[in-house]
């Protein structure tokens, strides 16, 4: 079966740009997996890694590599430019509310769990009203003052 000129060739015409040692060595570790596979002879094996270390550009490494299961696939694209930045998000701008950082600081003070419920149910409408951030803060400072509330209504109650 007689291939093309370009068969096997990188996507993205990379194919005439020069090769660095990493790439070759990319190359070869195909062609080592080949090997191991049982996909390559030792001598076409050795033969293939003289011609990967002669190749000077990604068309040559790519025609010895074509025909395995991990040839040019992505191990022989050039490294030349980098990927674009990740997204970057921007911190949230919008100001958090004090009255949810009241909430749950007065949650974790002992004796006054009473008035974290009272300021995380008024956080929660001023978040709600003004798109502040601190939701979660008020709804920890209510749970977990709710709950100490709750507790020391019950250990009242059962001292009497």
């Amino acid at each position: 079966m007689a291939l093309g000129p370009y068969h096997g060739m990188p996507p993205g015409g990379y194919g005439h740009m020069r090769t660095s040692t990493a790439d070759r060595e990319r190359a070869i570790d195909v062609l080592k997996a080949g090997f191991a596979e049982g996909r390559l002879t030792q001598e076409e094996y050795t033969e293939r890694v003289g011609r990967v270390y002669r190749s000077r550009t990604y068309a040559e490494l790519a025609a010895l590599t074509a025909d395995l299961p991990a040839g040019p696939l992505g191990a022989l694209t050039p490294s030349s430019p980098p990927p674009p930045p990740a997204y970057h998000v921007a911190p949230d701008q919008r100001p958090l509310n004090g009255l949810a950082v009241a909430s749950l600081v007065c949650a974790l003070i002992p004796g006054i769990p009473w008035l974290a419920v009272l300021l995380g149910i008024a956080a929660r409408g001023q978040i709600r009203e003004r798109g502040e951030r601190g939701a979660a803060l008020a709804n920890a400072g209510l749970a977990i003052g709710g709950f100490f509330t709750l507790v020391l209504i019950l250990y009242v109650l059962g001292n009497r």
